[in-house]
């Protein structure tokens, strides 16, 4: 066994730019951090022989970057006909309005503040662009209007921040809520077990070949930090900022903020179940 396969999701080694399955190619941004991991994954997604393109999260506003996905596109014999948003962080979000500009497309998205033309994004909506098809899949928790892509013809679904392909995401307190991320992963993981689903096109980070695995080990995760929150606090830790120092002192204080916004959405959480 590699030690990628011994990882979670079974993360895929190599290059995260390029080709991920016969119809999703990913473009990495130069946007590297502590919280976009290598970078976002920009993913164009078209049937192989259609001349048209779909592009999820175009990224952050660097005009190297949307050429760089517009040539990309090019070179495969592809026009980008539509964007889609699987949610309105900047990191995945603002280079929307200058790529639709650059491409001439549409962009669609949950939040209507982020959508460039007169349709947005529906639960459970098809979407169809050269014969390619995209469904819909609400996917809030990380943030409120986070959404995810299932891509049938690969058993694969695009998951924005919802999952990554390496560690684990953020619940955005108070937009995001960790009731309904949890909902969220039961509704990944029943594409898991229902629609064929066997791998993860995340918003950034590897690709993961194990999407069932990739959940499990998601929820697995949030019981036992709730868990450890809800310790922290029989143990007399009382403000987020205690608890976060508790439960997370084994983490790179540069991420505690971060921490901070997923402990106060456990903390609401603990508190709505009657549990602290």
């Amino acid at each position: 066994m590699t030690e990628a396969a011994a990882l979670p999701g079974q993360p895929r080694g190599g290059v995260i730019s390029g080709p991920a399955t016969a119809r999703a190619h990913c473009v990495l941004a130069p946007n590297p951090s502590a919280m976009t991991l290598d970078g976002t994954n920009t993913w164009i997604v078209a049937e192989p022989d259609s001349d048209l393109a779909v592009v999820i999260d175009p990224g952050p506003l660097d005009e190297g970057h949307l050429r760089a996905v517009i040539d990309t596109a090019e070179r495969a014999g592809k026009r980008i006909a539509l964007t889609l948003l699987t949610h309105g962080h900047p990191d995945h979000s603002d280079g929307a309005a200058r790529f639709a500009e650059l491409t001439r497309s549409d962009v669609r998205a949950l939040d209507p503040a982020l959508r460039l033309g007169d349709e947005g994004l529906d639960a459970g909506e098809v979407i169809t662009t050269g014969g390619l098809e995209l469904r819909v899949v609400p996917t809030p928790g990380h943030t409120a209007d986070s959404l995810s892509f299932h891509l049938p013809a690969d058993g694969a679904v695009l998951t924005g921040d919802t999952i990554l392909g390496r560690g684990t995401t953020v619940v955005a307190h108070p937009d995001g809520r960790l009731g309904d991320y949890l909902d969220s992963l039961r509704r990944l993981r029943s594409l898991t077990v229902d629609d064929g689903v066997s791998t993860v096109l995340p918003g950034h980070g590897p690709v993961l070949n194990d999407a069932q695995g990739a959940v499990e080990f998601y929820l697995a995760h949030r019981a036992h930090r709730l868990a450890q929150v809800e310790t922290a606090v029989e143990a007399g830790h009382r403000t987020p900022a205690e608890v976060v120092a508790s439960v997370y002192a084994d983490v790179d204080r540069s991420l505690w903020p971060a921490a901070e916004l997923s402990v106060r959405a456990q903390l609401e959480y603990l508190g709505e179940h009657g549990l602290i």
